[in-house]
């Protein structure tokens, strides 16, 4: 009932669900030592895995702002984020991502596929999807990866800019536990934003010279799988409540 534990439910229903996009389903093929999926299971995977991840995003930018309204205007914290406006802003979240999710996925299936039809991943990855394509129409497709790399360079900036300010009121604070309190606040979201944007950003501007089988799926698993199995983890092991529940 408070706007942090609020965001955090969101954020643990997206990891839940990225993880069981993906996982589970390599996780059969390989005890049935196979690597088939339909090619309307494949689209599916694709939907909810670029929905789930892009809401996510959107979810930590979110979160970056309600630790800016926190720390540096701990007096309009109840007027900002006030439970409508969480839900509003949650919920702008889920429908960006849920968009983007639906675009990507009719974009990447209304293309002609005719080089083959082996995905060379774990899972059905929209870059290793156009590799089967056989037609300049993917470039549409390009086009969109383009529009979402600048939506999601100005959340990057969004974030950037909210510590900027944070890290500025944190370090005018004249006492020392109040410094660490703050600082302790901000280390979780900080830690788990830094670790889906730097595995996210490696797995899309790392130059083709790196690619191959081996390394394409290495990159996959660290940007797929690594950044929602530990942010339970980050985010437990920095909250009091969380501890004492544990124990």
């Amino acid at each position: 009932h408070t706007p942090m534990y609020s965001f955090l439910l969101n954020l643990s229903f997206l990891d839940l669900g990225t993880i069981s996009t993906t996982v589970p389903k390599s996780m059969a093929n390989s005890l049935s030592n196979t690597r088939a999926i339909s090619y309307w299971g494949c689209a599916a995977q694709v939907f909810h895995f670029y929905f789930l991840i892009s809401t996510e995003y959107f979810v930590l930018t979110v979160m970056a702002y309600d630790r800016y309204v926190a720390i540096c205007r701990p007096l309009h914290y109840g007027a900002i984020m006030s439970s409508r406006a969480c839900v509003k802003m949650a919920a702008a979240a889920w429908a960006s991502g849920f968009l983007d999710g639906l675009l990507h996925t009719a974009n990447t299936f209304s293309i002609p596929l005719c080089q083959g039809n082996i995905v060379e991943q774990f899972f059905c990855e929209i870059p290793q999807i156009l590799k089967l394509s056989c037609s300049d129409s993917y470039l549409r497709e390009i086009g969109l990866l383009v529009v979402s790399a600048c939506l999601a360079f100005g959340c990057f900036i969004f974030i950037v800019l909210s510590y900027v300010q944070i890290f500025t009121a944190v370090l005018r604070i004249p006492s020392e536990q109040g410094r660490h309190k703050a600082f302790s606040m901000c280390l979780p979201h900080l830690t788990v934003v830094s670790l889906f944007i730097s595995t996210g950003f490696f797995a899309s501007l790392r130059p083709s010279s790196l690619s191959s089988p081996l390394l394409d799926l290495v990159v996959a698993v660290l940007y797929a799988v690594v950044p929602p199995t530990v942010n339970p983890l980050i985010y437990s092991m920095r909250n009091k409540e969380l501890k004492d529940a544990l124990k």
